[in-house]
């Protein structure tokens, strides 16, 4: 007899097995799919990874060449270069700094190197720098010039050096030969300059060997011809003056110290002539590099002048004030001005209106000024009165007496 119960179980279990095997099949199928899935997921990204691979090794070889081109360029250079960290300690250099400066550089502070290697000039950025040649052990100097970038983010900075000997040595020499050429110019005018007084001083002598000259015309005589010999004198001081104006001596001078002393010396002459003289002090404490004694002269020029121009009851003022990096100072006067013609010969060498005058005083102004890398301009107005105005750096940033020395001419020009 047949266990229905039994054989219905077996079936159950068949259809069951049946269904789990489908089911397995299924996620046989599945798990197939998404394992091909991967492995073309994977093949791509293998591929890409390959081609980023080869990006990188492509923008680092060009990076290394890149590197390797400034690299030479940097050796290359006839300019010294130093890389500065933060610190300002010498990261890199390159062989034109090492030469110039000599080694080591590498991790020294700047500072260390500019106090033991470099000797400062008058002029700003520039440096004179001292060694020892291989055979002879004789000292050989090399003057530079330093310009630095801005510093970035980190505070790093690069300094650039370039050596400026043979440059400064042609500025140097040019400078001579403007001043030999202005030179022959001035002898040849110092020449008929001095030709009138010598031959009044000499008429004037002559008749001082006449027997029959009564005691005062024999005093007249020689009181004039005195005269004639100092004016002579004058004549070559201001001439010898405007020769030497390149020798000046640079040193701090407070300004105020300066204006008192100016007015200590021409105010008493002032007075005597019946004038007024106002001093106008905005220096507020400022020292001023400069050549006190060659700025306190030129002051005195233009200070002379404007009693000369002047009548009884002006006012005679010199101002000083403060602008940017400079320093202006101001010659004020009421008097008779210049007319435009004039004007235009200003600070030429021997050009004056005045009988007694050398025509030397403002060129010998105009030199101290720009001796000092200043300037000097003048405004003035016929029958108004003038006004000088010069400007100084309050560091020296040149050194000699630039350009064409010339002088004044239809103002007192002393």
């Amino acid at each position: 007899m047949i266990d229905i119960e039994s054989s219905s179980s077996t079936t159950v279990d068949q259809e069951q097995l049946k269904l789990a095997f489908d089911a397995f099949n299924a996620a046989s199928e599945q798990l197939s799919g998404v394992y091909q899935d991967l492995q073309l997921q994977v093949e791509r990204l293998t591929y890409e990874l390959a081609l980023a691979n080869g990006e990188l090794h492509r923008q680092l070889s060009a990076k290394e060449a890149l590197s390797q081109k400034l690299t030479l360029l940097l050796n290359a250079l006839p300019g010294g270069v130093i890389a500065l960290n933060a610190n300002e300690r010498v990261e890199q250099v390159n062989p034109a700094a090492s030469l110039m400066l000599g080694d080591p550089l590498v991790n020294l502070s700047w500072q260390k190197i500019t106090d033991e290697r470099l000797l400062p000039t008058a002029i700003a950025n520039e440096w004179n720098v001292e060694w020892q040649s291989g055979g002879n052990n004789a000292m050989k100097q090399r003057r530079i010039r330093i310009e630095s970038s801005p510093a970035d983010s980190a505070g790093r900075r690069i300094l650039l050096i370039h050596d400026i000997t043979e440059a400064y040595a042609m500025q140097e020499q040019i400078r001579r030969n403007q001043r030999l050429t202005s030179m022959g110019e001035m002898a040849a005018n110092l020449a008929h300059q001095l030709r009138t007084p010598l031959s009044t001083a000499l008429l004037y002598a002559s008749h001082l060997g006449n027997d029959a000259l009564m005691p005062g015309e024999r005093q007249k005589f020689a009181t004039k011809t005195i005269e004639r010999l100092k004016h002579l004198e004058h004549l070559t001081g201001d001439m010898l003056r405007f020769v030497k104006g390149e020798t000046a001596q640079f040193k701090p001078v407070e300004i105020s110290a300066l204006l008192t002393e100016l007015q200590q010396v021409i105010e008493p002459q002032i007075k005597r002539s019946g004038m007024f003289f106002n001093i106008h002090d905005h220096s507020q404490g400022v020292n001023l590099m400069t050549d006190r004694k060659a700025l306190c002269g030129a002051f005195i020029n233009l200070l002379e002048n404007a009693v000369q121009v002047s009548a009884v009851g002006d006012e005679i003022t010199l101002s000083c004030d403060l602008k940017n990096n400079d320093v202006v100072f101001r010659v004020h006067d009421n008097g008779t001005g210049i007319d435009n013609m004039h004007q235009e010969h200003l600070f030429e060498p021997f050009f004056t209106t005045r009988t007694e005058g050398t025509g030397l005083g403002l060129a010998i102004v105009r030199a101290v000024v720009q001796s000092m890398g200043g300037s000097i301009e003048v405004n003035s107005t016929p029958q108004l009165g003038s006004e000088f105005i010069i400007r100084l750096p309050r560091t020296i940033k040149g050194g000699g007496i630039a350009g064409d020395e010339r002088d004044a001419g239809g103002y007192s020009n002393g």
